[in-house]
């Protein structure tokens, strides 16, 4: 039955599902905003009944949280396991599930009380995120009211929109929602542990219950065991099967939420596991009688003794990849791993972390990380920014031992974790969740085209880290890539990724781009962003050392395949290629070099590629600044990386607490050189634009536009509100702010006049 009017109110129900972010915030809680919701779906759709299901992760159950049209008495009563009814159904295999006749399908499933057999039309569609199972919203109707096609897409329509939402009053369900047995846990926490103060890494807030990781420990325990029960060689293959199934579904579940990862984060692992010496040395001992989880133990011992003992630095990284494999065989055999889902909503308490430690964390679903005693590198950083996983750092070591299930509030916009926190506390965090946008809301929130105040056009480009990254820029119609960092494929790795598989990577960059212009930054490693697996370089002063352009160049192999990996990508695109830390015309003059003999044998090879790629530096050394009209007459275009340039012009380790004071964006010299570029760049006709932290700084952005920059390249989830900023100020006023800027010679008259002329937020 084809309802009058339908195809107007599916397209008038997806545009209201975009202002539930302002119900959100009118709501006074999490159940009104559900409420109004089922009531708005209903109507629009024309339905009898439209109920929300929410998806409980740790009770693996659906619960039903809103309805119109059925008994409300049973909300949060109605409860599903995956699969269990048309709505487990519907979750567990990911597909909408239609009905002309609920009632006579062997997977409905009767409550009595709730009135749903009134209603024969049934459609159920999951609400997803990714991955991630959220819930799922279902319509009902009475009989002869069929749901059609056009149904099925709008309500599909309207539940990836709804993800949006939920996804971001998942912290207040958090919050308002007990985590099981964890609420019962009540600890005799010192006012000290009570309020943790640290260093933010990746913003964001996070409530969940505490899971303390320390591989260390958990390896001492296992190898320091006794063992009552004498276990079989058949136990050992079966275990060994089944750690082999467990690294498998891993690597499928991080290439699935994180394709340039390839998740062959868990290949040395898997290569070590079919190893006939490592097996086979285990095998014999269990079959001259050692029961295997001795056996498992003593060859792991060996080999990881002989990997620590290695002189060869590569090798020794090795003994990481045999402690992890030895701790999961192990309690595999033993019938003690545990659940593959033991991190999802949880806050992480660690010692240690790595770029693959991300990854997994990311993929299961971790809310939160408070890293302890360690030190976050910017890569870590720019890493879990981009698997938006909250992320602080602290010194208190007492977390560790934290027990299990503690609640923890992880405020990682300043850098601070809440032990067991307050309702005081609680609520406080509420309230500014509430007025914080969600992506969907500034997506529909952002403009085509950026302008000043006056008119003046600025172009907003998005800094890329993981494909990750490229949804929120799509979504935010950002206006290209300023900047792809190349680097994280490398560094989330076991070895050098070969041509081919960087092809696949780039290929899905431009993709995604539809024809925007991609800047692609070659291989920026050195300095706090090393390579495990690449054993040669071991240096007193990293940052001064065998880093970016220079290691491409030692290099020239590795370069050429990333090299060639690009112009094959970007065939038949608006492609740029980027030199870091250029220090000479001779420096770049080499690495043009390497791209033209690439694309001479590109050409004989008859491989498609990009024949006329434009060719540019990064402006992060202080001496460039003096030869730019120089290096104007050679690159086609030139991007300042501001974070490195302040680094350099002022010899501030920026990721060293003791200096942080003096790392100054608006030190004189800076701000001056930073004009020079600018000025020449716009000179000669070249390209100029800043793709560092300036560019998302509100009060630096009247002196940027005001010395001439127009393009500006920023980490996605900046660019609202730097679009929001810059149709703010006028270019007169800005060129007046930045001429005045440039005549100071004091620090403290500069930030007294930043503070003057800085941008609201």
């Amino acid at each position: 039955m084809k309802i009058p009017g339908k195809l107007m109110d599916n397209e008038r129900l997806l545009y209201d599902i975009n202002q539930l972010n302002d119900l959100f915030r009118e709501s006074a809680n999490i159940q009104s905003l559900l409420d109004k919701t089922v009531a708005m779906v209903a109507s629009h759709t024309r339905s009898d009944v439209c109920s929300i299901y929410l998806y409980n992760n740790e009770s693996r159950e659906l619960v039903l949280r809103a309805t119109r049209g059925l008994n409300p008495d049973f909300v949060g009563k109605i409860r599903l396991k995956l699969g269990q009814g048309l709505t487990g159904l519907a979750l567990q295999e990911l597909r909408p599930v239609c009905e002309k006749d609920a009632t006579r399908n062997p997977n409905f499933k009767f409550f009595p009380g709730i009135f749903e057999e009134r209603y024969e039309c049934f459609l159920a569609v999951p609400i997803v995120r990714g991955i991630g199972k959220i819930g799922v919203l279902v319509l009902q109707r009475k009989k002869g009211n069929y749901f059609d096609d056009s149904d099925i897409t709008a309500l599909e329509a309207a539940a990836s929109q709804l993800a949006n939402i939920i996804e971001n009053a998942r912290f207040l369900m958090a919050i308002h929602e007990p985590h099981g047995e964890e609420t019962k846990v009540k600890t005799a926490l010192s006012e000290k542990l009570k309020f943790i103060r640290g260093k933010a890494a990746s913003g964001g807030f996070a409530y969940g219950p505490a899971t303390v990781t320390n591989k260390k420990k958990n390896l001492a325990m296992l190898l320091h065991r006794d063992f009552d029960y004498t276990y079989s060689l058949d136990d050992f293959h079966g275990a060994i099967a089944k750690t082999a199934a467990q690294l498998e579904e891993l690597q499928e579940q991080v290439g699935q939420k994180l394709s340039d990862a390839a998740s062959l984060i868990f290949a040395a692992h898997l290569v070590i596991l079919k190893d006939k010496h490592f097996v086979g040395d285990i095998v014999k001992l269990i079959e001259s009688g050692v029961n295997p989880p001795l056996a498992i133990k003593q060859v792991g011992t060996q080999y990881m003794e002989g990997f620590a003992t290695s002189g060869n630095s590569y090798m020794q990284e090795k003994t990481q990849d045999i402690e992890d494999l030895v701790v999961r065989l192990m309690s595999n055999l033993l019938s003690e791993a545990e659940e593959p889902d033991k991190f999802r909503g949880r806050i992480i308490i660690t010692r240690e972390l790595l770029p693959s430690d991300l990854l997994i964390l990311s993929s299961e679903e971790a809310s939160g990380i408070v890293l302890v005693g360690g030190t976050v590198t910017s890569h870590l950083s720019i890493l879990a920014r981009s698997l938006r996983i909250p992320m602080i750092v602290s010194d208190t070591y007492e977390l560790l031992d934290l027990p299990g299930n503690t609640p923890i509030l992880v405020d990682a916009e300043a850098g601070n974790a809440y032990v067991d926190p307050s309702e005081e506390v609680l609520e406080r965090f509420e309230s500014q969740q509430k007025a914080r946008l969600t992506l969907a809301e500034q997506g529909h929130s952002i403009k085509p085209v950026t302008t000043t105040r006056d008119g003046t056009r600025v172009h907003l480009f998005a800094n890329i880290n993981l494909l990750a990254d490229l949804k929120v820029a799509c979504e935010l119609q950002c206006e290209g890539v300023g900047l792809y960092r190349t680097e994280f494929p490398f560094m989330i790795r076991k070895n050098l990724p070969n041509e081919a598989e960087q092809f696949m990577i780039y290929s899905k960059l431009v993709e995604l781009m539809r024809g925007k212009p991609v800047t692609f930054r070659t291989l920026d490693m050195g300095g706090d962003k090393t390579l495990s697996y690449y054993h040669d370089i071991r240096e007193q002063n990293p940052a001064l050392g065998l880093r970016s352009i220079r290691f491409s160049l030692q290099n020239k192999p590795v370069f050429a395949k990333q090299i060639r990996a690009i112009l094959r990508a970007g065939a038949g695109t608006d492609l740029r290629i980027m030199f870091p830390m250029i220090s000479s015309i001779d420096e770049f003059c080499q690495a043009r070099e390497v791209v033209f003999e690439c694309l001479k044998k590109l050409g004989k090879q008859n491989v498609e590629h990009n024949r006329e790629p434009k060719l540019g530096i990064m402006v992060e050394l202080p001496c460039v600044v003096d030869l730019i009209d120089d290096f104007a007459r050679e690159a086609e275009f030139f991007s300042i990386g501001t974070n490195d340039f302040i680094q350099f012009m002022l010899g501030v380790d920026r990721t060293n607490e003791n200096v942080a004071g003096s790392y100054l964006p608006h030190h004189p010299s800076v701000l001056r050189a930073m004009k020079k570029v600018v000025h020449s760049a716009n000179q000669s006709g070249r390209e100029i634009s800043i793709c560092g932290d300036m560019a998302h700084q509100e009060q630096y952005l009247p002196f940027l536009l005001g010395i001439g920059v127009r393009i500006l390249s920023m980490d996605p989830h900046y660019l609202l509100r730097i679009q929001k900023a810059i149709s703010g100020i006028d270019l007169d006023e800005a060129q007046a702010t930045a001429e005045n800027m440039l005549t100071q010679t004091k620090i403290s008259d500069l930030t007294q006049t930043l503070n003057l002329n800085s941008v609201n937020e």
